[in-house]
C-alpha cells in the first residue's frame, strides 16, 4: 500500500491496494482517521464489494433523497447525464448533518468519468478552525447551530432539475432537523472541528437572525481559503471515502456534454459531542 498526501493539510493518495483484501483494511482505516479524506486509485469493485467495504466501517445510511441502484438499495446514485445543466451536489455542503446521528462518512466509487473536469473538493474543518483567531475560537465554543433537509430537498426542489429527472426525490421524506455544537471534538482524532456549512446549516441557536448570518457568513468565506482544500481529480475506478465529520465538499459542475455517474455509499455515525473549552 502506497500513501501519498494530496496536500499539506488533509487528504491522501492510495495505490497498490485491493479494497477487498480485508489485510488491507486496517490500513486503510489508519489513513481515514489521519487524513480525512482518501482516494484510493483503481479498483475493479462490484456493488456487492462496493457495499461489503462500506460495512466494515459500519452500519449504512440508506439514502432517503437519492435515486437507488435498482438492485442494491444501500447504493445511491449520484448522476449527470450529457444533456442535464446542473448537478447533484454542486454548492458546499456536508452529508446528512441534517439527521440527530450525522453519518461517519461516504464512500463514492467513479463509475463513468468525463475526459476532464468533475472534481470534488473538500475543506478540512479541523484545519479551518485552527485557522480562526483564538478569540474567535473561544467565541464558538459552547454554541450550538440548527442543521435541516428541508430547504434542500423538500417541496420547493420538486421543479429542479434534478427532481424533474428523477435524480432526486421523495420531497415528503424531507422533516429532519437537528441541533449540533458549532465545534465538535472529532470522534476518530479529538480535535476540534468546526461542524456548520452552508448546505444544510440555518442558523445559530440563540442569535438574532442577522447575528447568526453574520457569523455563519465570515465562517463560510474563512472556510474556503484554498489553504484548508484538496481537490480529488477521478479516474474511472476510483473509490473515494471522506469523513463528514471533518470536512465540507463539493462536486465541481464543468464537464457539460458528458456523463458522470458514481454510486454512493453512507456510512452510519455516533452522536456529536461539544468540544471541550
Amino acid at each position: 500500500m502506497q500513501i501519498l498526501p494530496l496536500t499539506g493539510s488533509l487528504g491522501a493518495e492510495i495505490t497498490d491496494v485491493d479494497i477487498r483484501d480485508r489485510a488491507s483494511l486496517e490500513g486503510l482505516k489508519d489513513a481515514f482517521a489521519r487524513y480525512a479524506v482518501i482516494v484510493i486509485r483503481n479498483q475493479s469493485i462490484t456493488p456487492d464489494d462496493h457495499i461489503a467495504f462500506a460495512r466494515s466501517f459500519g452500519e449504512i445510511n440508506i439514502n432517503r433523497f437519492f435515486k437507488p441502484v435498482e438492485t442494491h438499495p444501500e447504493i445511491a446514485t449520484v448522476f449527470k447525464d450529457k444533456d442535464q445543466r446542473s448537478a447533484v451536489g454542486e454548492s458546499w455542503h456536508t452529508d446528512h448533518s441534517y439527521d440527530q446521528i450525522p453519518a461517519l462518512g461516504s464512500i463514492l466509487h467513479g463509475i463513468e468519468i468525463p475526459p476532464v473536469g468533475g472534481d470534488t473538493l473538500f475543506v478540512g474543518m479541523a484545519q479551518a478552525y485552527a485557522g480562526l483567531s483564538p478569540q474567535m475560537q473561544d467565541f464558538l465554543l459552547g454554541l450550538s447551530a440548527w442543521h435541516s433537509s428541508r430547504h434542500a430537498f423538500g417541496s420547493a426542489t420538486k421543479d429542479s432539475e434534478a427532481a424533474e429527472t428523477g435524480r432526486i426525490g421523495n420531497a415528503e421524506a424531507a422533516t429532519q432537523d437537528a441541533l449540533h455544537p458549532v465545534v465538535i471534538r472529532h470522534p476518530l482524532s479529538g480535535e476540534r472541528c468546526l461542524y456548520v456549512n452552508p448546505g444544510f446549516t440555518t442558523h445559530i441557536e440563540g442569535l438574532s437572525k442577522s447575528e447568526s448570518d453574520g457569523i455563519l457568513n465570515m465562517l463560510y468565506a474563512h472556510c474556503q481559503q484554498p489553504e484548508f482544500h484538496c481537490r480529488v481529480r477521478w479516474k474511472a475506478g476510483d473509490v473515494t471515502m471522506w469523513d463528514n465529520r471533518a470536512t465540507w465538499h463539493k462536486a465541481i459542475n464543468d464537464y457539460h456534454g458528458y456523463r458522470r455517474l458514481m454510486h454512493r455509499i453512507t456510512v452510519e455515525g455516533v452522536p456529536l459531542e461539544a468540544a471541550a473549552p
